[in-house]
């Protein structure tokens, strides 16, 4: 594939991921502070879809496509600035699999507090605390991939 149109590629589909990702989070964290399990559900149901539609494509394709632009550009997959891109790449990723899982388990209980007219139980809380911390952990890891894949350091 030509250069350009695979940097392309890879450009809208970081734009992809980083916008689902920081947009899914926005949207959550706001619904949740309302305290509506009717907005909440809503919310939840919608940044589950969205992960799987969107972030899991963006993720595969932000790999595979990473990785033959290193190449066609000469790159080492020893480089330290790539090394260290891809270990934060999948730090994050590592991040993102139980926020996954915790998105589906919390999208479960409103479903249910909705359809019971109830409000979410407490673990619906806890899981939100795990959904944050995981999402802040990713997000840098996230921002500093950016930074060595535009700047790639030497060092």
């Amino acid at each position: 594939m030509e250069y350009f149109s695979l940097k392309l590629i890879h450009i809208i589909s970081s734009t992809i991921l980083f916008g689902t990702g920081i947009g899914s989070a926005f949207y959550m964290f706001m619904a949740n502070r309302q305290k509506d399990v009717k907005v909440i559900y809503s919310t939840v149901k919608n940044v589950v879809i969205a992960d799987w539609l969107f972030t899991t494509s963006a993720i595969v394709i932000q790999l595979i496509s990473g990785i033959f632009l290193a190449k066609d550009q000469g790159y080492s997959l020893e480089d330290r600035w790539l090394v260290l891109g891809i270990i934060l790449y999948f730090f994050a990723g590592f991040c993102w699999l139980p926020v996954v899982w915790i998105q589906i388990k919390m999208r479960d209980m409103a479903k249910m507090s909705v359809t019971k007219n109830a409000t979410l139980p407490k673990l619906y809380w806890t899981m939100e605390l795990w959904w944050i911390t995981l999402g802040v952990l990713a997000f840098p890891a996230i921002i500093a991939v950016f930074y060595l894949m535009i700047c790639k350091p030497e060092f």
